[in-house]
């Protein structure tokens, strides 16, 4: 059996769920999701309480107020740290607890105690804890399938998106390609219009005249002529 509670005090609301005691913890730990973060009371027995992040929240920004309703709710399922005032509640991510096989059922520790985070109380809020607790709903999941069903849409969704990368970067290929091949065509009519021009240049030059304005072949032709006639006067 989970308990799983509400908190409104963010936007979209806060999805917190534990485990009715510590063999029910044991199945929390096993099947829990990257995206929870783990509350207990620092030193004393108590419920194991999850936070389950929105995408793109982080565990170590979580807004004060959302961590009042979880240390909250932490401490009033603590039989010994109900009754206390100023307790510590303890939060690491899921990720980061460690089960040892010689631990009793419900027991953890940390992988790193480094990324292990405090808030403290100093005394119970009963308008946090009643608010929360109109909000609780027992279930009976199958904790084993939701972390399979979990893992294959994200599974789905890094395959959509890498696929979409794939086409993205195909399509900016050929958007390179196409606007490479645009410019050597342009280069290629520049030199081609350039040639032609170079042409039409050297066919508008005049030949080359005399400097009496005759061609070589009139000068040549009026030679003839003066010839013949010396000849005939002699």
């Amino acid at each position: 059996m989970v308990l799983y509670f509400t908190s409104n005090v963010v936007d979209p609301p806060a999805t917190i769920y534990m485990g009715k005691d510590k063999f029910e913890n044991e199945d929390l730990i096993k099947h829990g999701w990257p995206e929870d973060v783990w509350f207990h009371a620092d030193r004393l027995s108590s419920a194991h309480v999850y936070l389950r992040l929105s995408p793109g929240q982080s565990w170590e920004t979580i807004p004060t107020e959302l961590l009042d309703d979880l240390a909250q709710l932490c401490k009033a399922n603590s039989i010994e740290g109900n009754k206390k005032d100023n307790i510590n509640i303890v939060y690491t991510p899921w990720s980061n607890l460690f089960k040892r096989g010689d631990m009793a059922p419900g027991q953890v520790t940390y992988k790193n105690p480094k990324l292990v985070k405090r808030v403290h109380v100093t005394e119970r809020q009963n308008a946090i804890v009643n608010r929360l607790n109109k909000t609780k709903k027992i279930t009976y999941p199958d904790l084993y399938q939701m972390r399979m069903e979990r893992d294959k849409e994200e599974k789905r969704e890094k395959t959509m998106a890498a696929n979409k990368q794939k086409a993205d970067e195909r399509r900016a290929a050929e958007e390179y390609k196409l606007v490479k091949d645009e410019t050597s065509l342009s280069k290629m009519f520049a030199n081609l219009a350039a040639e032609r021009k170079n042409k039409g240049t050297e066919k508008s030059k005049p030949t080359s005249n005399n400097i009496f304005g005759d061609s070589s072949d009139d000068e040549d032709d009026v030679s003839g002529r003066r010839n013949q006639e010396i000849d005939d006067f002699f």
